[in-house]
């Protein structure tokens, strides 16, 4: 226990688009003013840190320590959960996964995939320069769809599959002289989601 340091924070938690959470300075400052010791940055928020320029920069690198040292701050690790999970995805969550992958990749597994691993090798280059030696990461969904409903799906997806599965039953059913009205359909889809 004598290695223990702290506090820390994981910036993913609070990164946004407003200031004071939407730069690696500004969220240095506010984390510092809470008496924060060291940061966990999430290696894929280009607005706190670009990881192909601190993967090939030692100065880049120096100057990120720097700022988070005009806190009082360290950089305890970088957390790649993000990108980490990206390197396995399972088909079924294909559509779901993409929303963590920039526009460029989406819709292409391949190259989500080869991204996320490049991705993964700018991470491991920058925290030699930066000195650390520990990271966390997801190390992908393969089985996720088995096991828990993560990461959670986009709106409408859950009616939309509804929604395909009445299209596809109420012809058998009908074809075998079922009734089946939209009150019935929607009170099997409520149940089912339930």
């Amino acid at each position: 226990m004598r290695t223990i340091q702290g506090p820390g924070v994981f910036l993913a938690q609070f990164a946004a688009d407003e200031p004071p959470y939407n730069s690696l300075a500004s969220l240095a400052g506010w984390a510092a003013a809470k008496g924060f010791k060291g940061v966990q940055i999430p290696t894929w928020d280009a607005r706190l840190i670009d990881m192909a320029q601190a993967a090939e920069s030692a100065t880049y690198c120096d100057e990120i320590e720097g700022l988070l040292a005009d806190h009082g701050l360290k950089l305890i690790e970088f957390a790649s959960h993000i990108t980490g999970q990206l390197v396995a995805v399972h088909p079924a969550h294909d559509a779901i996964m993409d929303s963590f992958a920039p526009a460029a990749v989406r819709g292409r597994p391949e190259a989500r995939r080869a991204w996320a691993e490049e991705q993964l090798r700018f991470a491991a280059r920058a925290s030699k320069r930066l000195g650390i030696d520990r990271h966390v990461t997801f190390s992908g969904s393969l089985l996720w769809p088995y096991l828990y409903p993560y990461p959670q799906w986009p709106e409408g997806l859950v009616e939309e599959g509804f929604g395909e599965l009445a299209a596809r039953w109420r012809p058998i059913l009908v074809n075998a002289g079922v009734k089946t009205g939209h009150s019935a359909v929607q009170k099997s889809a409520t149940l089912a989601h339930a």
